[in-house]
């Protein structure tokens, strides 16, 4: 039977669950369970667990459904626990090095006490200084082990569940449980302290819990802070049942009621309902009060008072909730010049259109990417919502002709932005726009992510001084309604990279969709077009971008690579979009198709891809051709711009460090042969988890349509899928 149970909730959370379940690993003292409880075995926090459990013993993952919330999902690791102490850890939190040591030194002193309390401390997610909240209550408590009644002031409900260690047979016997519903942590702690009879402290930090950038979930505007008054309620009833005595039971209604009239007070959490938790908290209130309770001084003191006597309008008053509304009035972000601005501050004023999406792709680069994939799906489904395209000046000859778009900048792309219910890009809007109460913003994303983004490019000096503001990035991605992810990798990586409160759609890209549908007879159109002779084989060298060059340069010789490997090959070449001037480069057996709008399309032409450290990598892999990584500066991008993985070691076929080997390995075949299919196979179980040629189907269901979760066709196994055919054969004469 083993020392500690660790349980660690990991819903919405496996972006950062793997540094949690490091940090109980990494501990020096080894007697325990590690218990992580996921909402299903094909979760995403599920494959994250599922590598731990392979490698040690000691982890032993549980299931519990979202629909139960951290009540349940912490009663799921409670039951299946055999451990004699028992720890709470939620799935973004750490144990500081030596916790485990110090909790077992520290409950050989104490003997088997109910519950032992410890610090933990409260990192910001961005900066500044840490904060030990449980310090200063924790020191007010006897040194060694004591009843409940020595220290009235510790009642439990000011810490969370993660600030303590408990009896594991203490709980089970008094039949403790985390109650169902939001505040759990509230309802559990002060319910431990009642049927407590020996504690004890540790003043030491043992969890350092990281604050997430969205703010609690509990925080969010809602129906669930009512749920707040179920918890207070079964506290004091239980308190009331017990004969607390009035020593004790005063502080505990006190920091009860610190906590409601928090949340009373906040005009954010409660803006529909506000009156109906002020009365209901009022009746409790009246019905709990001890017998001589002082209120405390100050504005608090004032607050109780109010409340007491049921007045909600000086109440309301008191908390200046006109001001707030005014400050945040008057930080609306606006539109460059005056008219444009007083223009578009009127259609705001104006209602939803319910039947208007808008458009974007890559800051108005035309009709490509995800986004059109969506539009084209839209209008086969959804044809009753009207959709407009947002592009620059220069994409204007390039849109197709019966798709209706709105210049940037111009009358009319304010208007439509100021009253679309549907905003869809695959990068962000403007700074200046405005999320609207019941609009609905989808972030598609273009790429899987190698490379550090979002937040997590702040510690890459060149990337992040090219990124700019990254409390203006954070501020457009609180627009996010939704965002969309092609792998589960993406998944995780997304909710490190963009903190916010979005939900993620694991529906696959898209403008992947073509790679599945597109036939023997598309791919030959578009080699046509791009000018791929007939019976050539076509190589499609497609370098990613580099933040600390200057301009476009190749990396590689492609002329040269075409004398060594034969003219039975001709070169594609697209430069990352950045670089795309409209003019050609090359000559020859080297055709420039930077210029070609549609990325999916130079792909399907191309018999096999070669590039450096690009996204395309993974979209490539869909078609289930051979890669080939040219990596002769990898360790220097890895260091400048940060990756998530290593690519080195999990690549999608050979790697070829210098001109040399690249050339080799085109020139004799081994590019395409067993064992660079058995690297492609790998890649592609990873990385084309959810492209199965429906996945815009998918989300306009879901985004557009308002379909429900459940009602999204499952994705298609990967061994079923039949991607678009290569035009030649890969197999050197």
């Amino acid at each position: 039977m083993p020392r500690f149970s660790i349980i660690v909730p990991s819903h919405g959370v496996a972006g950062r669950l793997s540094q949690a379940l490091d940090s109980v690993l990494a501990q020096s003292f080894g007697d325990f369970e590690l218990i992580p409880v996921c909402d299903a075995p094909d979760s995403p926090a599920a494959d994250v667990v599922a590598g731990y459990a392979e490698r040690d013993c000691r982890v032993a993952p549980v299931n519990s459904p979202p629909t139960a919330g951290l009540a349940g999902a912490r009663n799921a690791g409670l039951r299946a626990a055999i451990g004699d102490w028992l720890l709470f850890l939620d799935g973004d939190d750490v144990l500081v090095p030596g916790a485990l040591a110090a909790l077992d030194a520290r409950l050989g002193e104490t003997g088997d006490v109910d519950v032992l309390y410890f610090e933990h401390e409260r990192t910001p997610w961005w900066v500044g200084e840490p904060t030990n909240p449980a310090a200063p209550l924790l020191a007010t408590a006897p040194d060694g082990v004591f009843a409940p009644e020595r220290a009235p002031q510790l009642t439990g409900v000011q810490l969370p569940a993660w600030s303590a260690t408990y009896r594991r047979a203490f709980l089970t016997e008094g039949r403790l449980a985390f109650p169902d519903g939001h505040f759990t942590d509230v309802g559990f702690g002060g319910l431990v302290v009642l049927g407590a009879e020996r504690i004890a402290v540790l003043r030491r930090v043992v969890v350092r819990h990281l604050l997430r950038r969205q703010g609690n979930r509990l925080g969010l505007p809602g129906e669930h802070h009512f749920e707040l008054l179920d918890q207070a309620e079964l506290v004091l009833t239980r308190a009331a049942e017990r004969g607390l005595s009035e020593e004790r039971f005063g502080p505990l209604f006190e920091q009860l009621f610190a906590v409601v009239l928090k949340t009373a007070a906040h005009p954010q959490r409660l803006r529909r309902g506000r009156r109906a938790f002020f009365r209901r908290a009022n009746g409790l209130y009246r019905r709990h009060r001890p017998t001589g309770f002082r209120t405390p001084g100050g504005s608090l003191g004032v607050q109780h008072r109010l409340l007491a006597s049921g007045a909600y309008a000086a109440f309301r008053a008191l908390r200046g909730v006109n001001q707030a509304a005014a400050r945040m009035a008057s930080a609306l972000p606006r539109p460059r010049g005056l008219r444009t601005r007083l223009r578009y501050r009127r259609q705001l004023r104006r209602p939803l259109d319910q039947n208007l999406a808008v458009y974007c792709a890559y800051w108005g680069r035309g009709y490509v990417c995800n986004p059109a994939a969506i539009h084209a799906k839209a209008r086969e489904l959804a044809p009753h919502i009207r959709s407009v395209f947002l592009v620059e000046p220069d994409a204007v000859d390039s849109m197709p002709k019966d798709v209706e778009y709105a210049v940037i900048g111009s009358r009319a792309y304010w208007d439509v932005l100021a009253r679309a219910k549907y905003l869809i890009n695959n990068a962000n809007f403007a700074d200046a726009v405005v999320k609207r109460e019941g609009s609905v913003h989808l972030s598609t994303q273009h790429g899987t992510p190698l490379k550090k983004m979002g937040a997590d490019q702040a510690t890459y000096p060149v990337v992040a001084a090219a990124t700019g503001s990254f409390a203006r990035l954070l501020a457009r991605v609180d627009r996010w309604d939704y965002n969309l992810s092609s792998n589960r990798h993406s998944t995780q990586m997304w909710e490190r990279a963009f903190p916010a409160e979005h939900e993620t759609l694991e529906y696959g890209y898209p403008r992947n969709d073509v790679y599945y549908t597109a036939t023997a007879a598309d791919v030959a159109r578009v080699r046509r077009e791009l000018g791929v002779p007939e019976g050539k084989k076509a190589l499609l060298y497609a370098p990613t971008h580099r933040d600390h060059a200057t301009g476009f340069e190749t990396g590689l010789d492609l002329q040269a690579l075409c004398e060594e490997i034969g003219d039975e090959y001709v070169v594609l070449l697209r430069a990352h979009y950045f670089y795309d001037q409209g003019t050609a480069r090359g000559s020859g057996r080297i055709i420039d198709v930077t210029g070609h709008r549609c990325a999916e399309d130079v792909c399907l032409a191309a018999d096999a891809l070669i590039t450096d450290y690009s996204s395309i990598m993974f979209d490539y892999a869909n078609l289930d051709r051979p890669i080939v990584v040219y990596a002769d500066d990898w360790e220097v991008y890895r260091e400048l711009r940060g990756v998530y993985f290593d690519l080195m070691e999990n690549p999608p076929g050979r790697v070829a460090r210098t001109p040399q080997e690249l050339a080799a390995v085109i020139r004799d075949g081994s590019y395409a042969d067993e064992e660079a299919r058995a690297l492609r196979a790998a890649f592609r179980e990873r990385f084309c988890q959810f492209d199965d040629g429906r996945a815009a189907e998918r989300v306009v269901r879901r985004v557009l349509l308002g379909e429900p979760p459940e009602a999204a066709e499952p994705v298609i196994p990967l061994a079923e899928r039949i991607p678009a055919p290569a035009a030649t054969t890969l197999v050197r004469n």
